[in-house]
Parts: structure tokens; sequence; C-alpha cells
């Protein structure tokens, strides 16, 4: 059995997602189990050189995961053969532009979602990866989260039987930053800097919908700026241009060609009282079943509990404790880096690969549909996409 290596020029990994998700629990993890096995049992070392402005910064991070190489020089990356796959986890902003230069370097990319900031440039990418003949994919990262691998297994086992609705919540209290420090950057809430919870989270909704409970036909979309003043990093207050939190309903076209619909809230600034920060409550004929990022919880028709209606008498019966957990049947390791592993695999042999940029702009264009159901105050049509 031979080992190869695998060399990955990283870019913008000292952001939050980039450092903590892709590099040191995706790639720093996969070095330390020892690579990626392949379907012959040979095995793939990944071998990341990581790539940014600050020299510092970079040294820094490297040194402190064992990763020996580094840089400012992004041409004289691209320009090494050793390096075949260009990764991006930078500004959504400069994304389309660095994914563009890549492909026509010869690179295979991978970046984070959104992949471009409107439908025109992400279709544009994709288009260049197809036509030069690159491997590419996009993070649907969500797809791989044990409650919802969970949830999927139930919806392929015919659990729900026809299913008629999916209520996603998500969110969580973002701190404003006078009172306690804030937990999410301060260009989150600028629109100008790429901020915005309809551009940062429809993009997850649309694979997630698509997938697990039906293509987007529709939608109707209500965002607004909840809080319009915050203070950023430096504790300096600043005006809120992006918007903090969204109100949707998606009409779907079930797997079985019946009608799903999907209710999404998404919010920045919403208290959290559910069984996680974000719950996927899915109704069918024969079923239900809740999921979070880890757990799931279903309900079938034959254990469907009798309520009354009487505002009189205080509700006695404990709907939370008449759901069945759905037990863990295996190990579900980090989402972000199971995915990484199904694109080194691709890379190398071939293997089977459906996330490409194709689906990353359909959730660009989910994005830009909202926004326009907003601004109208009207349902937008969701066509297919073609790429």
């Amino acid at each position: 059995m031979a080992t190869q290596t695998l060399g990955i020029i990283m870019h913008g990994v000292t952001g939050r997602m980039g450092m903590n998700q892709h590099l040191i629990r995706s790639i720093v993890a996969i070095r330390k189990q020892g690579g990626v096995a392949l379907a012959n049992g040979d095995t793939v070392m990944p071998d990341p050189i990581l790539i940014g402005r600050n020299a510092e910064k970079m040294e820094a991070l490297a040194k402190a995961h064992g990763v020996a190489r580094w840089g400012t020089d992004l041409d004289a990356a691209l320009a090494n053969p050793s390096d075949s796959v260009f990764f991006d986890a930078g500004t959504t902003q400069m994304r389309p532009a660095l994914l563009a230069k890549a492909i026509r370097a010869g690179k295979h990319v991978y970046c984070e979602k959104p992949i471009a900031t409107n439908l025109n440039e992400a279709v544009e990418v994709a288009r260049l990866a197809e036509l030069a003949g690159v491997k590419n994919g996009a993070v649907q990262d969500k797809l791989f989260l044990p409650g919802l691998r969970k949830l999927d297994m139930l919806r392929r086992a015919d659990f729900f039987g026809r299913m008629l609705s999916v209520r996603l919540e998500f969110g969580y209290w973002v701190f404003e930053g006078d009172l306690q420090p804030i937990q999410r950057p301060s260009w989150n809430y600028r629109a100008e800097d790429g901020g915005g919870v309809i551009l940062d989270m429809m993009c997850h909704w649309r694979y997630v919908l698509d997938n697990l409970f039906g293509a987007v036909k529709s939608i109707s979309c209500t965002g607004t700026t909840h809080i319009p003043k915050r203070w950023d990093e430096a504790g300096v207050p600043y005006t809120c241009t992006a918007d903090d939190a969204a109100y949707a309903t998606a009409e779907l076209v079930g797997h079985n060609g019946e009608p799903v619909i999907a209710q999404m809230n998404m919010s920045w600034v919403t208290r959290v009282r559910r069984d996680d920060l974000v719950t996927f409550h899915v109704d069918g004929t024969h079923g239900s079943a809740v999921a979070g990022l880890s757990d799931c919880r279903a309900q079938s028709r034959v254990n469907t509990p009798r309520p009354v209606w009487n505002p009189d008498v205080k509700q006695t019966i404990p709907f939370f404790d008449q759901w069945q957990e759905v037990p863990d049947t295996q190990v579900y390791d980090n989402g972000f880096k199971i995915q990484w592993e199904h694109f080194i695999r691709h890379v190398v042999e071939d293997a089977p690969w459906r996330w490409t940029l194709a689906e990353g702009a359909k959730g660009v264009q989910l994005v830009e549909a909202a926004l326009q159901s907003w601004k109208e105050r009207r349902w937008i049509d969701v066509p297919a996409l073609k790429v």
C-alpha cells in the first residue's frame, strides 16, 4: 500500500471558520489520523500551504498546528505544480475572482459558501470550472450533521409517509458589543462587506431543502435589521446596514412529486428556547421528527397523543417527553472533515462527488430570490438553474 501527498493551497484560514473547521478540525485532523484511505487501499496525505497577507499570522498559525509551509505570495503558490488544489475561506466578495484565478492556473478548487455575492458571478465561476475540467466543490456541511443524517435516514425509510411541511428555526442572540463582547465578526452586519443573514444562511437552507425535503419551487421572504447599531471588535459603534433576521416560506416539490411547505426563521436577535441552535421540524402523514445539530427525535402516527384544547385548564401533557430519540448507530465525525475526505478522494481517484460549484450557485440563486421577494413584497419563482 502506497502513500501519496496532495498539495493544498489554503487561503483565508485565519478567520473563524477557515481556521477552526477547515484547518484544525479537517486538514490537521486528517493528517493526524494518517491521511485519507482510497478504495485501492492507498493513502493520501494532505500537504497544506497556508497563504495570507499577514506573514506573522501565517507563520504563527502554521507553527501552532504543525504545518511546515506558509506564505504571503498567492501567485507563487498557484505557480507551484506540486499544489494541485486551491481552497478559499476568505471574504465572499473576493471569492469568484480568486477561484477563477486558481482555475486558470489549472487547480482543482474547493471553497466556503456563498461562492459569490450574486448569481451572475456564481454561475460564471461554476461554468469556468466545468469548461476547464477541474474538480470543484462548495462546502455543504449541514448535510453531514448527525441530526440531519438521522433525519435523512427516517426519510429514506419512508417513516414520514407523505411529507407535508418543514419548519426550520435557526439563530441565537449575538451581543451588540456594548455590554458583552461580540461573538460574531462585525462585518456580518455591514452589507457593504458581504454581511447579512440572508446571504449567509439561505445558501445553507437551499442544499438542505433540495437534498432532504424537496426542490425549491418558489419563496416569499421578509428581512429586517432589528438592531440598527452595534459595536465592532475595537469597541467602536457603527451603523448596521445588513439584515440580522429573515422570515421566509418556500414551496417545495417533494421527492415523490407532492408539494411540501417549508418555513424558515433565521435570526441573530433571538433568545433560544428550543432543543438546539437550529432545529428542523418535519411533519408527515405517518410520523414527525425534530432534528438538531446532533440529535433527532421522532413521533409516529400510532404514538401521537390526543391533546384537548381547553384554555381554562392547565396543560398536563408532557409533549417533549413523548418523542422517541433516534439512536446513534455509528460514530459521527466532523461534518467539514467528512466532506474534505470526499473531495480529496474525488480529486485523487475520481470518487463520486455531487457538491459542485454549480450546486453552490443554487444557494446564491435562492439568496437573490429571497432578497427580491423582500424588496418587492411578493412570491418569487425559483426556476431550475442551468450552469
